[in-house]
């Protein structure tokens, strides 16, 4: 069960964002999408994940990418 505003955008913009991704790629815009979009400040910055990703820190992007495919293959995630 989804709540109806998160699957339909909460604002506007969020339905006209949600609409673009349609049109462009085919498809519904991912659940991640919406949810991140939904009560955005509550949820945090959606843009940590980049931060984390690609910002300075011991290990290379490379290695941070294997370690993500490998939790999401622990996880069953279909990305």
């Amino acid at each position: 069960m989804r709540l109806p505003e998160v699957e339909r955008g909460e604002h506007l913009r969020h339905r006209a964002f949600y609409a673009l991704i349609r049109l462009v790629s085919g498809f519904r815009a991912p659940d991640v999408i919406r949810t991140l979009k939904f009560h955005g400040a509550f949820l945090g910055d959606h843009m940590y994940f980049q931060r984390v990703m690609r910002g300075p820190g011991p290990w290379s992007v490379g290695e941070r990418e294997l370690f993500a495919a490998w939790v999401s293959k622990v996880n069953r995630c279909e990305f």
